[in-house]
């Protein structure tokens, strides 16, 4: 589930055997992820899973214990100065901005890349316009929704076209409308080629807008790269489900008679099953079953869910860790 991991010489963001120790606790494991150019990366996992220390040694916000990490080919542990113009990033908190106004705010945050005032007048409207705060700049940034704040959180990570983009639960504490508005503004972000990392726990949304995805689970990256590879590893590739009404054992015994296909569970209404055939082959199958009065309802792929990935490879983890842990019992 971690093939992608070995394409490090075009990523973006390179991360080689990170660790991050807290006295005895170990917060990130041997970790090893390789981000290209022009991903929207998800990264996912349960809190106190280790992501957002991973972000936060990313952003040079805290230093690993050991372990690279290289952001488009500046050293981000050895060169936290130059780090710092290499990334956006956008926090969970927006913090707090008394008696700032949003063009204020911006002014601020362009100046601390040393920008001129015509400069950041410029890309500011642009950006504003952006994520659609244009009309918003002589308001004071207090006053603002949660959503609008996140939005311009967003504008002011990319004052100085950075060259990847990192968002920590960006959706944390938004309403609905406000998040529909973030990820339109993150598609559109990854439209215009800009490489973006972003955490969340609402898996369902992710699944919507990233096109990559890394699962953590105390410490470890328990699964990684296109949304679709790691379905398939997890899921197979090939599974179908046959809705039918009686016939069950017709159906299994027909099903089971064709080269490459196995029968993974029977239902009262249903029988799931993994194959290597092609359409035409199913479709013959499916004509057998019905030439033995076997009543087919429908018949489909089997889809699955983020949400379901995330449980089945965490399941896994927790079956792996409790193996070891036995063996290791039963050596004392």
């Amino acid at each position: 589930m971690r093939g992608r991991q070995e394409q490090g010489v075009d990523s973006m963001l390179r991360i080689e055997h990170l660790y991050k120790n807290y006295g005895k606790f170990r917060a990130v494991n041997n970790l090893t992820l390789h981000i290209p150019q022009g991903d929207l990366f998800g990264f996912v996992g349960p809190n106190g899973a280790g992501k957002t220390t991973t972000i936060r040694m990313a952003c040079g916000l805290m230093l690993p214990t050991a372990g690279n990490i290289i952001i488009n080919g500046v050293d981000a542990v050895a060169h936290q100065r130059e780090i710092k113009k290499q990334i956006g990033y956008v926090p969970d908190f927006f913090g707090v901005y008394d008696n700032l106004k949003v063009r204020e705010y911006m002014d601020f945050y362009g100046s601390m890349y040393r920008m001129g005032a015509k400069e950041i007048q410029r890309i500011s409207d642009d950006l504003l316009e952006l994520v659609n705060l244009s009309d918003k700049k002589e308001v004071f940034v207090d006053t603002l929704s949660r959503g609008m704040k996140q939005r311009l959180c967003v504008a002011r990570a990319l004052i100085h076209n950075p060259a990847l983009l990192v968002l920590d639960e960006p959706n944390s504490g938004l309403d609905p409308r406000a998040r529909v508005e973030m990820k339109e503004l993150l598609l559109n972000l990854k439209g215009m080629g800009k490489t973006i990392v972003i955490s969340s726990h609402i898996l369902s949304e992710l699944s919507e807008m990233c096109n990559s995805i890394g699962i953590m689970d105390h410490g470890n990256l328990v699964a990684s790269g296109l949304i679709e590879e790691v379905m398939d590893s997890v899921f197979g590739s090939n599974q179908l489900i046959i809705t039918l009404e009686g016939g069950q054992e017709t159906a299994v015994r027909i099903a089971n008679e064709h080269v490459g296909v196995k029968v993974t569970s029977v239902g009262e209404q249903e029988i799931r099953l993994t194959h290597s055939m092609t359409k035409p082959e199913i479709a013959r199958m499916i004509g057998e079953m019905i030439a033995h009065d076997v009543v087919v309802t429908g018949f489909h792929k089997q889809e699955g869910s983020l949400e379901t990935l995330f449980m089945r490879v965490t399941d896994n983890e927790e079956e792996q860790k409790g193996g070891q842990e036995n063996a290791a019992e039963s050596n004392h």
